[in-house]
């Protein structure tokens, strides 16, 4: 299974093909536009199945599936914590959940970023004891910046999850802490002076074992249509 998680910065449609011709099993687009202004011309390139959240008609999140993958959200769902969705994922041979994360709220400015996975965090934990649980996301959050988030900062949060038997993938397979990531996801205006790491995907150890490749997408490649670096999880179910 391949799974491919991207913020493109808006006007998906224009830069729709580059991605899609990665084949991905399943697509989790971050400031998306409406889907009535995306045209899937190939046969090929048609999503078998879909799901959204939109805070404005051209800033959506979406979760495509290309294949025998079923979507559907899972009764649970908090609207208030608008955008971290919980999925139920079924294929034929398969079954595990996934929490699509794009983590900015505009509707609740005092928790805006991290606080909201935090929330989430609290909200869903009889679910994230699962032993098949896959999150992925654009945190726009990273251990730089606990100081700011005094409280439920992204080191709370991280500790939360490992509570839980849930890691970080990147940083698990690189040995590697939070805050001395070596290769960034988001570069601030476009700008390769300006290097973050604020996307990730974390899975239960069930799941990490399963992992056979992280990839985080390269800047030249990708800059030019976005200040987000696709992540993309190939996984052997």
């Amino acid at each position: 299974m391949k799974l491919i998680s991207w913020n493109c910065q808006w006007a998906f449609r224009k830069k729709m093909n580059s991605i899609l011709s990665k084949r991905p099993n399943i697509l989790i687009i971050q400031e998306c536009e409406n889907l009535e202004k995306i045209k899937f011309d190939d046969r090929n390139n048609q999503p078998s199945d879909l799901l959204w959240i939109w805070d404005n008609p051209n800033k959506w999140i979406w979760i495509f599936t290309f294949g025998n993958y079923k979507l559907s959200i899972l009764d649970e769902y908090n609207h208030s914590i608008k955008y971290i969705i919980p999925i139920s994922v079924v294929s034929e041979s398969n079954h595990f959940i996934l929490f699509a994360i794009w983590a900015n709220n505009r509707e609740d400015k005092d928790n805006q970023y991290i606080e909201q996975v935090w929330n989430a965090i609290l909200y869903y934990e009889h679910i994230l004891s699962d032993e098949n649980i896959i999150l992925i996301w654009d945190f726009n959050s990273n251990k730089i910046w606990d100081k700011k988030h005094r409280i439920w900062n992204h080191s709370d949060v991280v500790d939360k999850l490992l509570a839980k038997n849930i890691h970080s993938i990147y940083h698990t397979l690189h040995s590697q802490k939070h805050w001395e990531e070596f290769h960034p996801t988001f570069f601030l205006q476009r700008n390769l002076n300006k290097p973050y790491h604020i996307d990730y995907c974390f899975v239960s150890w069930n799941y990490y074992s399963k992992v056979s490749d992280f990839t985080i997408w390269n800047y030249d490649e990708w800059i030019w249509i976005s200040d987000h670096m696709p992540l993309q999880i190939d996984f052997n179910l």
